[in-house]
């Protein structure tokens, strides 16, 4: 399967740049797979489609200032976007600009020494004084919206470009399908007696990194930290078994969840389910736990859209963007979403 297939076109005043005015106030538009009927509500209503006994399932990862903009003392700029611990206080991170062993950065005042550069513009660094990075990161860091919002981060980002229930400090990147939510809609879906539980995974900048493969059997999926609750794991067997849906809120739920698919239906203990998701979900995989998605619209050839495409069906999919285009949807991080039934 070729990544050209996953290609279309995304025209620039169709991506949200900003987050809507009100949380919640996008539209939704909804699939039915089964009849392959398309259609269109607000992101208020999805509680019209759940019901008694579905299970919501969440990622509780909080977003960290992760980016950070300094200056070589050889001269030349450098941005820094964290990734992820690599040993003891020194941290791997994503860099633009041009950097080898021994270079010193100063940013904010903070002296940050280029320990080793691995390629694909990943470096290992570490602080001059001892302190740990990822302290100065979240001293000085700026919120690391994605790279298509060609803008840097403004105060509206601290807040929006996270979840109302980010709990679980890591991430680089929001679990974006959840952006909409409020605890009002949440209130309410439990009232309706829909089922609330949370995973972590930790969203890392893999998710913004270009397939540079063309076939999409070779290409090598970015590992991104996960854990699901004891509590979460009881909840998901018991919906299963009273026929209720797992309505996975985003592809970082069902990356998750799908990576533990063995243990969660197969176990019969009470566990904490713990591992690195790098499971690639392309057309042809067989979901095994989520039986709805919820999602926003994605960039062309991105693995977050193949996943989706994996789950809608490839055509009816490539149907409901083509008619999300035409009725002026938002799309990316801050747009509106769509209900995969």
């Amino acid at each position: 399967m070729k990544v050209s297939g996953f290609d279309y076109n995304l025209p620039q005043e169709r991506i949200a740049v900003y987050p809507p005015e009100e949380r919640g106030s996008t539209r939704l538009e909804v699939l039915d797979r089964s009849s392959g009927e398309i259609g269109h509500a607000r992101y208020t209503d999805i509680g019209r489609f759940l019901g008694a006994g579905d299970l919501l399932v969440l990622n509780n990862s909080r977003v960290v200032q992760a980016r950070m903009h300094g200056s070589k003392t050889s001269g030349g700029k450098v941005e820094l976007v964290l990734l992820e611990k690599h040993r003891e206080e020194q941290e791997r991170v994503m860099y633009r600009g041009r950097l080898k062993a021994g270079d010193v950065i100063v940013a904010h005042g903070q002296e940050l020494i280029v320990r080793f550069v691995e390629g694909e513009g990943v470096a290992v660094l570490e602080a001059v004084s001892g302190e740990a990075l990822s302290a100065v990161f979240a001293r000085y860091g700026q919120t690391p919206i994605p790279p298509y919002l060609q803008r840097n981060a403004e105060e509206v980002d601290r807040e929006r470009y996270q979840t109302v229930f980010a709990e679980i400090p890591g991430s680089v990147a929001a679990p974006t399908a959840s952006l909409n939510m409020t605890p009002r809609m949440l209130e309410e879906l439990r009232l309706k007696g829909v089922g609330i539980a949370y995973v972590t995974l930790h969203v890392g900048l893999g998710t913004f990194m270009p397939i540079r493969v063309d076939d999409l059997s070779e290409h090598v999926m970015h590992r991104e930290f996960y854990s699901i609750p004891e509590r979460t794991v009881a909840a998901i067997r018991s919906a299963r078994e009273r026929k209720g849906r797992v309505v996975a809120l985003g592809t970082t739920v069902t990356r998750a969840l799908e990576h533990a698919a063995e243990s969660l239906l197969d176990g019969d203990g009470h566990e904490v389910l713990e591992g690195e998701a790098d499971i690639f979900i392309y057309p042809g995989y067989r979901f095994r736990v989520i039986d709805s998605l919820l999602t926003n619209f994605h960039a062309p050839r991105s693995t977050v859209l193949m996943l989706t495409a994996a789950f809608a069906g490839k055509e009816l999919l490539r149907k409901a963007y083509g008619e999300a285009l035409e009725r002026n949807y938002r799309f990316l991080s801050y747009g509106d979403s769509m209900l995969i039934l």
